[in-house]
């Protein structure tokens, strides 16, 4: 089994590949918080590709579960993945609940069984699972000052995932998947294949989603007082590159079918750069 420092270079090797939106953010951490997104990011890289490979769902629910007892073993001591040693390590440095990791298989493993959910408040219990979860265990390895902090990792959780199913619209139909509340699609009468039309019930549910996921971007907003300055400017960064993929859908009449909605390269540096200040705590 590889070393814990081999692992953490493996880690970085997957972040660096596979995480577009979130890697230049993470260069704004002290080494040891930076190594430690990259393991954290490797695993819910893994968890997220369980459910998504090809193959029957049996098959990746068998595949999933075992990940668990893996997860479970290697948070005991008992490795048995190239990410383990990293991930085990920065689980126990930073202080990461274990029922926070088990949330994130939880939210992915409903994937694997639910294709529509009826409500809002049952589409809640999945983004709190797959995003908040991730988040709070973001917030350990910044470091937080209150648990007030909690509740806005929390929301900046609902926000981002909310913008990710809207962004995916397309891929996630394709997969027979539909996360827009049922609720939503009866009361705009927007049923899903009338999408890419981008009638006026599409534009007009379009528009009540993002007008939801633009109120947990306000409350995610207070995260920031409770963080440290490398983690108030890495959690702005992603915080600003997800608002802006919101906005950018919104902009373009939430065509989100004609091709995939990304950010230039050149804004995401720019949002990097504009935390630098916040990063040398120059301000807030």
């Amino acid at each position: 089994m590889r070393s814990v420092y081999s692992s953490y270079r493996y880690c970085e090797r997957l972040a660096r590949r596979s995480a577009g939106n979130f890697y230049p953010a993470f260069r704004l951490l002290p080494l040891a918080q930076r190594r430690g997104m990259c393991a954290l990011y490797a695993y819910m890289r893994i968890c997220d590709d369980i459910v998504d490979e090809p193959g029957p769902t049996d098959y990746r629910a068998a595949t999933l579960a075992r990940w668990r007892e893996q997860t479970l073993a290697a948070l005991a001591g008992q490795p048995s993945h190239p990410i383990h040693p990293a991930f085990a390590d920065t689980v126990s440095r930073f202080h990461i609940p274990h029922e926070t990791l088990l949330a994130v298989l939880d939210g992915v493993a409903m994937d694997l069984t639910i294709t529509r959910y009826e409500t809002f408040a049952d589409l809640y219990v999945y983004c709190q699972r797959v995003a908040s979860a991730v988040g709070i265990g973001c917030i350990h390895i910044w470091g937080f000052r209150h648990r007030a902090a909690l509740a806005h990792a929390e929301a900046a959780g609902i926000a981002l995932q909310l913008t990710n199913i809207l962004r995916d619209l397309q891929e996630d139909w394709s997969r027979g998947r539909v996360y827009i509340p049922q609720e939503d699609i009866a009361r705009f009468r927007a049923e899903p294949p009338t999408w890419p039309e981008r009638g006026e019930s599409y534009r007009a549910m379009m528009q009540f989603q993002v007008q939801r996921a633009r109120t947990y971007y306000q409350a995610a907003a207070g995260l920031s007082p409770w963080l440290d300055p490398p983690g108030r400017a890495i959690f702005r960064v992603i915080l600003d590159t997800y608002r802006d993929l919101l906005e950018l859908i919104a902009s373009r009449d939430y065509d989100v079918f004609s091709q995939r909605i990304r950010l230039p390269g050149r804004r995401k540096a720019w949002l990097v750069l504009r935390a630098l200040p916040v990063r040398l705590g120059w301000c807030s």
